[in-house]
């Protein structure tokens, strides 16, 4: 399904604060932060002349998230950047001085991060990268997992060092429990999902998302002209549609928001003009996009510089995993997760339909740009729904699983 974009504060300026979060000066900075993280590098951006011809377009860029900094999620730039953000702001403070990343590793700045706890609940990416995070900087760390997250994704943290608290529920639960804990205890909730009188830290995490944009563009020998990407609470499709809003003006891609149809938070919020909470009725393969309330930053961002909003289906999102893992001619495969390839998805269905192309202006002479979000971050779930393993689909290319 696809909803224009129809709100009343649609096409208007973003807010200052949020400006100032995604623009070209944050965006340096977390460069700046990026080039003191040992193992980083930019990911791939990956061109699909085969798929681009399939679907009548002129290029299909894909930046593959699936290779960074071995968390194989885009989420490994946005909470662990946060912390890394959070210690040094106390250390500021404590320390009479402007603490700079390049002296993380100090003893000065490790013995204040000790006595700090962060918290947050996730479906396993944005865990693992604030335990990341918190491991990087020697501060403790509590994620709160709901009963839907695969006992691979827990794993996967605590690998970490977190400490592991079960939520019974779903996404949204855990995020109440998560809250509620770290009040109680006095710890750092560092969520991806914002509500009233708590918003700075989810623009940091969004804004540790620039970067993937950043390389992005660099990558492409031109601007592209429609962008897909999927959302769960809404922060990556904000970063990006804000991001390029700021860069390029008038002059921005048509933007598409794309949602699960079982947890189509975003999409509902769009119809009803103000943010929606969606019940519950069936949980979807899209694990890392099942979320049923949109963060408050997100959709202030989303109201005014989104284009359309839509959905697909679990078998939507399955086909664009396989169609991936075994592309059209010289296209290269990608390992993509049952939410990593939902913008591809979305660009199948706008594609095939005559009417949406023509109401969303894709043709023959449009430059794509998709994101796969996530790798196969529970292989064996990518396994039973692809059929290969995700060290087969690489080694079509020559490559080792991240």
């Amino acid at each position: 399904m696809l909803l224009a974009n129809q709100n009343a504060d649609y096409r208007r300026p973003l807010e200052p604060t949020d400006a100032e979060v995604l623009g070209v000066d944050a965006a340096k900075t977390v460069e700046h932060f990026l080039h003191h993280r040992e193992g980083h590098k930019p990911t791939p951006l990956v061109t699909l002349p085969g798929l681009a011809k399939q679907f009548g377009v002129a290029s299909i860029s894909l930046k593959d998230e699936g290779l960074r900094l071995g968390l194989g999620s885009f989420k490994a730039l946005g909470g662990s950047y946060a912390v890394i953000r959070l210690v040094l702001d106390e250390a500021s403070r404590r320390l009479g001085r402007d603490i700079d990343v390049a002296e993380l590793q100090s003893d000065d700045v490790k013995a204040i991060a000790s006595r700090m706890t962060v918290a947050c609940a996730t479906d396993g990416n944005h865990g693992r990268s604030v335990a990341m995070g918190a491991q990087l900087v020697g501060a403790r760390c509590s994620i709160f997992v709901h009963s839907g997250v695969s006992e691979e994704r827990i794993s996967a943290i605590a690998r970490y060092g977190a400490e592991i608290i079960r939520v019974n529920g779903n996404y949204d639960d855990s995020i109440h429990e998560a809250a509620r804990v770290a009040e109680e205890k006095n710890w750092i909730t560092v969520s991806d999902t914002s509500w009233p009188g708590y918003e700075r830290i989810p623009g940091l995490v969004m804004q540790g998302y620039t970067a993937l944009l950043t390389e992005a563009l660099h990558q492409m020998p031109e601007p592209p002209t429609h962008v897909f990407v999927q959302a769960g609470v809404g922060g990556i499709a904000a970063t990006v549609a804000g991001h390029f809003s700021l860069l390029f003006g008038d002059n921005r891609p048509y933007f598409f928001v794309v949602d699960p149809s079982r947890a189509a938070c975003l999409y509902e919020s769009a119809r009803a003009g103000h943010p929606v909470k969606v019940d519950h009725v069936q949980d979807t393969v899209m694990a890392m996009l099942e979320c049923y309330e949109p963060s408050l930053v997100a959709w202030r961002i989303l109201s005014r510089v989104a284009d359309a909003f839509m959905t697909v289906e679990d078998e939507d999102a399955i086909d664009a995993m396989k169609l991936l893992a075994n592309p059209n001619g010289s296209d290269p495969a990608v390992v993509a997760g049952e939410s990593g390839g939902v913008g591809l998805a979305a660009l199948a269905k706008i594609a095939s339909d005559r009417n949406m192309r023509e109401q969303t202006g894709l043709d023959a002479k449009s430059r794509v740009f998709l994101i796969n979000t996530e790798g196969a971050t529970d292989p064996k779930l990518y396994r039973e729904l692809v059929g290969e393993t995700p060290e087969h689909v690489l080694a079509k290319n020559g490559q080792r699983a991240a």
